[in-house]
């Protein structure tokens, strides 16, 4: 009787139940969707949305709208997954960094080669050395209230704090 061994693959080719083992493909063959979104750990959805906010995502399409990625569009997937996902970057963030520094640097970031600028997300750019508009007298008025009424918080804080600090030090 031959002895069962726990680790060998189920007999029939599967080491999963209903998951055919695949020979590994070429590094230059192309991916389907599913291998992509298992290969970055996203789901499909996440992939079949980027490409409606990142134009540069275009995957060769077949029959049945079947998705096959090139390798340079799994490292632009990759790039975008890092600036998304690793460096907390916005969807116009990353849409901006493809934009300024283009699809090979992204590419280059998801292949660990480059590094992103560090994450600054504004919505509108101020021009160097621009004084901030001036402010009406109502707008003065009610951040002098706002101003007092932090000030008078602060001082019920720093009151709160002495009292606890003066029972500390009796119960030591």
């Amino acid at each position: 009787m031959p002895i069962e061994d726990e680790d060998a693959p189920e007999p029939g080719g599967t080491d999963a139940p209903g998951r055919a083992l695949l020979p590994e493909k070429e590094p230059g063959a192309f991916r389907t969707i599913g291998e992509v979104a298992e290969d970055l750990d996203l789901p499909q959805h996440v992939l079949r949305f980027w490409e409606t906010r990142f134009t540069q995502v275009r995957p060769l399409k077949r029959g049945g709208n079947r998705r096959y990625y090139r390798p340079d569009d799994i490292d632009l997937l990759r790039g975008i997954r890092r600036l998304l996902y690793g460096q907390g970057y916005t969807i116009r963030g990353a849409q901006r960094i493809l934009r300024e520094r283009g699809m090979r640097f992204v590419q280059a970031v998801g292949r660990g080669e480059q590094t992103a600028p560090a994450f600054v997300e504004t919505d509108h750019e101020l021009e160097p050395d621009t004084p901030p508009p001036p402010l009406g007298r109502a707008d003065r008025a009610s951040l002098n209230a706002v101003l007092d009424e932090l000030r008078a918080c602060r001082r019920q804080l720093a009151g709160v704090r002495g009292a606890t600090n003066a029972a500390d030090a009796q119960g030591e």
